[in-house]
This record gives C-alpha cells, sequence and structure tokens, in this order.
C-alpha cells in the first residue's frame, strides 16, 4: 500500500469517527442523566418515608394527655334574709304571766305538810281544764288546812278538796281517791263540771253552793292573796 492510499484510509476513519462520536457521547450523557435523576427520586422517596415513620413513632410513642373531666354544675347557696333562731325554745305563758315552771314554783311555795311538792300537778289540771289556780289551791287550803298540817281526809284518803262521795274514807261520807294526783286530778274536775260550766267562777259565786258557812267566800280570798304573794 502505498502512501497516497494510507493518507484517503485515515481521512475517511476520521470523518467517520466524527460522526459517530457525538452520536455515542449524547447517549451516554441521557443514560447517565437517567440514571442520576433514579437515584434522586429513590433518595427524596426514602427520606420521605423515614420522616413518615419518624413522625409515626413519634405519635405512637408520646405520653396520652388525660382527658378533662366534665365541668359540674355550680351550686348556688341563695342567702336568707330571715335570722336563724338557735336559742333554746322559749316556755310559753300560761297563767298571771308565767310559765308553766314558773306557776308551779309559785303555788309549791303556799302547799305544805302532805301537798308539799305538788303544785306542778295544780298548775297542770287547772291550766288544762281553764280553772283559776289560785282559786283552787286557796279552797284546798282552807278545806283541809294544809296551810300548816293536812288533815286526815289528804292524808289517808288523798281528798284534797272535802269532796263527798263513795268510795267512802273511813266510814265518813267524805270519798277515798287512790293517789294524791287523783284526788286533785279530781278535785279540779268538780271545780270545772259543777261551778266553772255553770259561770261560779268566783268564791262569792261558788259560796252558796259549796258551804254553808256565808264567811266561805271571804277565808278563800284570804288564802287567794297569800298564794299571790308568796
Amino acid at each position: 500500500m502505498n502512501s497516497n492510499m494510507k493518507v484517503v484510509i485515515v481521512v475517511v476513519l476520521g470523518v467517520m469517527m466524527s460522526m459517530i462520536l457525538p452520536h455515542f457521547m449524547k447517549v451516554d450523557y441521557q443514560t447517565t442523566r437517567t440514571s442520576a435523576q433514579k437515584q434522586t427520586s429513590g433518595t427524596k422517596e426514602e427520606v420521605k418515608t423515614t420522616e413518615i415513620a419518624m413522625a409515626t413513632e413519634e405519635t405512637d410513642t408520646a405520653t396520652p394527655v388525660p382527658e378533662e373531666p366534665a365541668p359540674q354544675p355550680e351550686t348556688i347557696i341563695v342567702p336568707s334574709d330571715e335570722p336563724v333562731d338557735t336559742a333554746t325554745p322559749v316556755e310559753p305563758v300560761v297563767y298571771d304571766g308565767m310559765t308553766m315552771s314558773e306557776l308551779s314554783e309559785k303555788l309549791n311555795r303556799s302547799l305544805k305538810s302532805t301537798l308539799a311538792g305538788t303544785g306542778e300537778i295544780f298548775a297542770k289540771y287547772t291550766v288544762e281544764m281553764g280553772v283559776d289556780p289560785y282559786l283552787a289551791v286557796a279552797i284546798v287550803l282552807h278545806e283541809t288546812g294544809c296551810n300548816y298540817s293536812c288533815s286526815t281526809q289528804v292524808k289517808q284518803c288523798y281528798n284534797v278538796g272535802g269532796m263527798k262521795g263513795s268510795p267512802s274514807c273511813n266510814g265518813t261520807s267524805y270519798k277515798k281517791f287512790n293517789s294524791l294526783e287523783d284526788g286533785i286530778y279530781s278535785f279540779v274536775k268538780n271545780l270545772k263540771t259543777n261551778y266553772y260550766d255553770k259561770g261560779l267562777t268566783t268564791p262569792e259565786k261558788m259560796n252558796k253552793k259549796y258551804a254553808a258557812s256565808t264567811s266561805w267566800a271571804t277565808k278563800v280570798h284570804h288564802y287567794i292573796n297569800k298564794i299571790k304573794a308568796a
């Protein structure tokens, strides 16, 4: 082969290489770019997946927040204008501005001998039946002598008002009672039924029916005044 032919071959090869080489370079560039894009996309997906996993893990392992209890309705206390009375109940007045206790004590100051301490019984029955307690006790003191020493009728038969009837007290016309309280009750009941209910409410109005002596009312008044002053 002569030198001219070698030159021609070299020139032809150079032309062909100049035409083929850019094509291969383009293909290699596109291949490299596609591979890089896939790697980048994969990396982003991995980052995104990692972030989601971390967020999920944090949510799962977080301390639960306790629920707040539902608000309860508020109790409203409305103050009252009325004062609260915490004092001991006051005993009512029953007679002559006195309570039952005070009346009993007052009557006891005039009741002696066998009738000592029976003021509460006299007060109870006279107030219940609407009979003047001063008048009732005054009649008892006059009829039985209990301002000093009670009569046998009182001591043995519990007859506090000189009442007559049966059963007999020791064979007399005076009545015998089962107890001192029974005798006091029957006496006050007698004043209520046979005197007060008939309008005989004072010693003067009762005198003629209760005793034959015309001075009976005066003597009863004497005891009434002593009881009031006691």
